[in-house]
């Protein structure tokens, strides 16, 4: 991994570490109804699989918290069925590598 590749993936990290901080032990963003946070948020968990591949670690061991609430999210049947697919999304991340040259 690059040195931009890490410095990424630290702030990426931090990221994370602060909405779990934020989540806390409220089942959602808003508390215990789904809310804007949730539903501006929640998109991002299609790109968890690119970011575990690319970044070589995992949401589930790191932010346990998180992979919690997306479970919760996406027992909303109006959320599971509006996200788009993480395959779809990593073979999104992968041609963009192989356009602009990053390995």
């Amino acid at each position: 991994m690059t040195k931009d590749n890490e410095a990424a993936k630290k702030e990426l990290m931090e990221t994370w570490k602060l909405l779990v901080g934020e989540l806390g032990e409220k089942p959602y963003f808003a508390g215990e109804k789904f809310g804007y946070v949730d539903l501006s948020l929640i998109p991002f968990s299609t790109w968890f699989y690119s970011y575990e591949t690319f970044g070589n670690f995992s949401m589930e061991s790191e932010f346990p918290k998180i992979t919690d609430w997306v479970k919760r999210c996406l027992e909303k049947e109006s959320v599971s069925k509006s996200l788009v697919d993480q395959q779809d999304i990593y073979q999104f991340f992968e041609l963009m590598r192989k356009k602009l040259g990053v390995e």
